[in-house]
């Protein structure tokens, strides 16, 4: 069994693209299969996790944004170290992370605006958090773990007061103006009323700030509840990345770096957890809640540790490597799986039949069409693993 770890830490790769997988495995529309087959509980569990909560709790899809975020941060130490290695300075590395991120936050509202009439402003994509935080991730990584846990700690308090500082809608308030009903069943009471849909700091500063835009009509509020400013505590999730990267490439051995990482993701759940029950702070994914920093990322070193013991520890690589070929190309994974999915139904319609997605039946359409689409974009992936075409910004 391997004990050290190679230059490349393999576990990541993997990591990353399971998670890249997931939002890829969109295609497959479980939701469409259970709708067909009411009464299985197993196509009804695949749906779930195929979908983002209605507001408080976590299903599996909900997991792939700050497990993509999280990566970023673990990424961030060899990264730099790289730079640092070639002779970089400090001026020049910030320089490239400004473009950095500017790239990011503007390939995410590029994708969110495909099959518009005008560019869709929007900020709340997985690129768009990533790209506005990274700068000071960037500047995190050169400070001591105390400054980072302080720069940590402030972000969640800091949000936290945010949100429970700006007041509850009054009696006359329009709820149907802004996508909900008073009495929706996923509300909030107490303190963490706070924290509820479209009425909360986040949608307030949305209300302003997506409107300083060229708009086809005004912004009153996003659908799901997102907002832009959840790439403030996104950038915490990121901070628990780079914490863990640091640890990753430390001199300690393998096992106990992967005990380590267990260790703080269970403490970050257990605190999590309590916090929600106590009603301090509810876990929102949408809304990006201080809590959901702290849950996400206990799942996120939890996940990292499992790659990490399967894949550097145990040596599994070869099993892993169909998702090693997507995780070293996740930017091209990404703009793969938002662009040329209905280029790549059309085209196996033209070649073999309008109505190949149905050699099962209307029940599994999805599940055929959706499989033959993810093979199709997994053979570009890994054509371009065997040409070393990897795309990065």
């Amino acid at each position: 069994m391997a004990q050290t770890i190679p230059n490349r830490i393999s576990s990541v790769d993997a990591y990353r693209g399971f998670v890249m997988f997931l939002m890829m495995a969109e295609v497959l529309e479980f939701g469409h299969i259970s709708k067909a087959l009411p009464e299985s509980s197993f196509w009804a569990f695949l749906a779930f996790n195929q979908d983002h909560v209605e507001w408080v709790g976590c299903s599996l899809h909900d997991l792939i944004q700050p497990s993509f975020s999280f990566l970023v941060g673990v990424a961030l130490p060899y990264s730099v170290a790289s730079r640092v290695a070639k002779g970089q300075v400090f001026r020049d590395m910030f320089g490239h992370t400004l473009q950095r991120s500017l790239i990011l936050i503007f390939l995410g509202v590029f994708l969110r605006s495909m099959h518009r009439e005008q560019t869709n402003f929007t900020f709340e994509d997985t690129l768009s958090q990533i790209g506005m935080g990274y700068p000071f991730l960037f500047w995190f990584g050169f400070k001591s773990v105390r400054t980072q846990l302080t720069a940590l700690a402030t972000i969640l308090v800091g949000y936290w007061l945010f949100f429970v500082l700006y007041p509850l809608p009054d009696a006359n308030f329009d709820y149907a103006a802004v996508g909900v009903t008073p009495d929706w069943e996923h509300h909030l009471k107490g303190l963490a009323a706070h924290w509820n849909k479209n009425t909360n700091a986040a949608w307030a500063f949305d209300q302003w700030f997506m409107n300083l835009f060229p708009r086809e009509k005004p912004f009153i509020r996003n659908g799901g509840g997102y907002s832009t400013l959840s790439f403030i505590p996104t950038l915490g999730t990121m901070t628990l990345g780079l914490l863990a990267g640091q640890w990753l490439k430390d001199e300690t051995s393998p096992k106990e770096k992967a005990l380590k990482f267990v260790a703080m993701g269970v403490s970050l759940l257990v605190i999590a957890l309590t916090l929600n029950w106590l009603g301090i702070c509810p876990n929102v994914k949408r809304i990006w809640t201080p809590t959901w920093v702290l849950f996400s990322g206990g799942w996120c070193f939890i996940l990292l540790a499992a790659f990490f013991w399967l894949v550097d520890i145990q040596g599994y690589r070869k099993a892993f490597f169909w998702l090693i070929v997507i995780g070293m190309n996740s930017i091209a994974a990404y703009v793969i799986s938002h662009t040329i999915v209905e280029f790549i139904h059309h085209s196996i319609q033209i070649h073999i039949s309008k109505t190949y997605d149905q050699a099962f039946g209307t029940t599994y359409e999805s599940l055929v069409r959706g499989g033959l689409i993810l093979f199709v974009e997994w053979s570009i992936l890994y054509w371009m693993y065997k040409n070393r075409i990897f795309v990065r910004i």
